[in-house]
């Protein structure tokens, strides 16, 4: 058996047709251009989708660390594209193999956290809505504990290349796509993201069955609707999250498995396409994001409007502060029972200290909140 670990990624290339440009041409420096210029705008949304997670106590919840998470796997194929786009086109002949590798596996991990993240999201979901309760019980020790594993599951998966299941010492079966990659690691590792697609579409397909026939049978409470809305429409977010990371990672995933399988196929023409349509996706979730959540949107607002009117909001709204679900609901819960009491007792109940009986028990609720 013969080793190539000695030789450049260009004879790698050279084998499986695949052409590397010796100078720069226009189509390479658009080509770089749009990249960065998409790779900032991504870095950007995720980090200001994370920021508002972490500032928002609102969010201050499991489906929200995972959402948060989801977001820093964007992050990271923000990044990791942007160090592609440095060592595409004609630097790709300067590169060592090594240095392919990890240009490859940054991406595979960042795909690989992608994907694992929105299977436990659709876990969260499937145990939370199946209850019909907004938030799961899961404490934050344990989704720490989750996160953790997502991530070392993804780094793994990205290193096992370059660990060992490539084709340097199997010339004969390497791929098209990826020329150092081997083609049998490329149908496992497609299969494997098409498998969890389908069984992450399957779940929430049975979440959306069990809402459906669930809410037929709520009564029209104010409360219980409510509730209602907001269930369903934190599950039409993450649904529009998974939909679109579907769409956008299918058809790439796709041409990997033909590369892997079919040794004649022709996928290298359209494998830039849809490498730019995988990488859509990543600036794709923050707009959903602010597109469905209101208070995804007024934090936002904030965080953009700080450097700015920070100073000027620090003192009109020292008092102000974000407050969790629960500490919201004691205060509504406070606000009904006074309108009932002014309801039985006439327009006097103003007069009677009704708006001040509210106002001392919202000082004893925020002296007991902070």
């Amino acid at each position: 058996m013969v080793c190539y670990d000695q030789e450049n990624v260009s004879f790698f290339y050279n084998m499986s047709k695949k052409n590397i440009s010796e100078r720069w041409q226009t189509k390479d420096y658009v080509m770089v251009s749009l990249g960065l210029l998409v790779c900032a705008f991504v870095i950007f949304a995720n980090i200001l989708v994370m920021l508002a997670i972490f500032m928002n106590r609102r969010f201050h919840y499991p489906i929200y660390y995972l959402l948060g998470n989801l977001a820093a796997a964007d992050l990271f194929a923000g990044i990791s594209y942007m160090h592609l786009m440095f060592h595409t086109g004609p630097w790709t002949i300067k590169l060592s193999v090594h240095q392919w590798f990890v240009r490859q596996g940054l991406i595979d991990t960042s795909l690989t956290a992608s994907v694992i993240n929105l299977m436990a999201i659709a876990l969260e979901r499937h145990q939370t809505i199946f209850t019909m309760q907004l938030h799961s019980k899961m404490t934050n020790h344990r989704v720490v504990l989750l996160i953790v594993g997502i991530w070392l599951i993804a780094i793994v998966l990205g290193l096992v290349p370059s660990m060992g299941w490539n084709c340097i010492c199997d010339i004969q079966q390497c791929s098209n796509m990826a020329p150092l990659y081997s083609r049998s690691y490329l149908v496992f590792w497609a299969v494997l993201n098409l498998l969890t697609f389908t069984v992450m579409v399957a779940v929430y397909t049975r979440i959306f069955i069990y809402v459906r026939r669930k809410t037929h049978r709520m009564s029209q409470h104010t409360s219980q609707v409510k509730h209602k809305e907001t269930v369903v429409n934190l599950m039409k977010t993450v649904v529009m999250i998974l939909g679109c990371f579907v769409v956008c990672w299918t058809p790439g995933l796709v041409l990997l498995l033909l590369d892997g399988l079919c040794k004649s196929c022709d996928v290298l023409t359209f494998e830039k396409f849809f490498l730019v349509l995988a990488e859509c996706n990543s600036f794709m979730n923050p707009i959903i994001y602010s597109y469905r959540d209101k208070d995804m949107r007024v934090t936002f607002k904030r965080i953009l409007c700080f450097p700015c009117l920070g100073w000027q909001q620090k003192d009109e709204h020292s008092g102000v502060r974000f407050n969790t679900l629960e500490q919201e609901r004691r205060r509504r819960v406070l606000q009904e029972a006074w309108v009932a009491r002014k309801a039985r007792d006439g327009d006097g109940a103003q007069t009677n200290g009704g708006p001040l009986v509210l106002k001392d028990a919202e000082n004893m609720l925020d002296s007991t909140e902070s």
